[in-house]
């Protein structure tokens, strides 16, 4: 994210996110499947058609995401300072570490020692490829993050 804006992990922030995720979660061949929001970034746990599926689900979230964060902090302008990274996970082994370095990232950060309340522990759209339902056992539902 770029300076000024807020952590992403306070209600306020995390509640706009939350509202961008559900809204660009399953769109244009891209089905966002997990998430973990860290103070000044994101992990996500994305399923893709192909490199334009990607591109173009990963700028309507973008949009969803700046728009959201920009009426939260009462600010116009740029709220992504970089592009994403991506990295194609080809094994189930692999998509398995990824997803629980996604739910476990903040354990490591932020020392929590329960679920993290800014992750995504089930799915929020039903995998489509057999690496993500393999890796994922638990039933879809939307993750209540503060209760």
């Amino acid at each position: 994210m770029r300076r000024g804006v807020w952590n992403l992990r306070t209600r306020r922030c995390f509640t706009a996110l939350a509202r961008a995720f559900w809204g660009g979660c399953d769109r244009f061949g891209f089905r966002l499947v997990h998430y973990s929001v860290q103070g000044n970034h994101l992990h996500l746990l994305v399923e893709v058609q192909d490199r334009r599926a990607l591109s173009r689900g990963m700028k309507g979230l973008g949009v969803r995401i700046a728009r959201g964060l920009n009426r939260v902090m009462r600010r116009r302008g740029a709220v992504l300072d970089d592009r994403y990274h991506e990295h194609v996970l080809r094994t189930p082994t692999e998509v398995r570490h990824a997803r629980h370095y996604l739910l476990q990232n903040a354990r490591k950060h932020y020392g929590l020692a329960g679920l993290d309340p800014c992750a995504s522990t089930t799915p929020l759209v039903a995998p489509a490829t057999f690496l993500l339902r393999r890796a994922n056992a638990n039933p879809v539902a939307r993750p209540q993050p503060f209760d």
